[in-house]
């Protein structure tokens, strides 16, 4: 019995530790965006760090319930809930492409526009009406087109009816960078993220973390 589940536990780690080492780049680069940090150089950003450990540890707690799910939307989940119970230690800028936005405002708009998270299940994740999640996604983009005006001397295009394109000319942010593209592939490393972020490796637990909401 006790070498079953010994044989368990290193499958465990072992199937953990190979998403990590795909989707880990880019959920580091989503905590990035989150955070307010800049994504380069690597290491600069610890509070992204942090956040994505403590994410990465919930998920890895519910690994077995999540046979037949996404690990992927478990850990965008832990990792969106996370910052937003501790948002208002993220107020200050920080330097990154999204730090004039408020810390609502980052996050409504990571999960809509570089997550591609639906406006209905963004709004049933935070616990606040669809109507809001609009409204905050149009504020920010409004606040990023301004920063962009600014910044160019000249006006950028955005979206029509209160909501950013995608991907496609996107609202460029006051430090000259463009606002945060989609996502097409989970599994790809972000740019200036360095390597995935560390996980467990076979029988080793993951880093320490608080467990994340049901």
């Amino acid at each position: 019995m006790a070498e079953r589940a010994t044989h368990q536990d290193r499958l465990r780690a072992l199937e953990f530790e190979n998403f990590v080492a795909g989707a880990g780049g880019r959920l580091l680069h989503t905590a990035t965006l989150l955070t307010g940090e800049p994504s380069d150089p690597p290491g600069g950003y610890p509070r992204a760090e942090r956040l994505l450990r403590a994410a990465l540890a919930g998920t890895y707690a519910d690994w077995d319930r999540l046979r037949g799910g996404d690990p992927y939307d478990r850990a965008r989940r832990e990792l969106a809930l996370r910052f937003a119970r501790e948002a208002r230690r993220h107020r200050r800028p920080r330097g990154g492409p999204l730090d004039r936005l408020t810390p609502v405002e980052r996050l409504v708009l990571v999960l809509r526009l570089y997550e591609e998270v639906g406006e209905e299940q963004t709004a049933a994740l935070l616990g606040l009406p669809a109507d809001r999640i609009r409204a905050v996604c149009a504020r920010a983009m409004t606040t990023l087109r301004a920063a962009g005006a600014a910044a160019t001397g000249h006006g950028t295009t955005g979206a029509g009816h209160g909501t950013a394109r995608t991907g496609r000319g996107a609202a460029r942010a006051g430090h000259g960078t463009a606002a945060p593209e989609p996502a097409s592939r989970r599994g790809a490393a972000a740019p200036g993220s360095g390597a995935a972020a560390p996980g467990p490796g076979p029988g080793q637990e993951p880093p320490p973390g608080p467990r994340g909401a049901p």
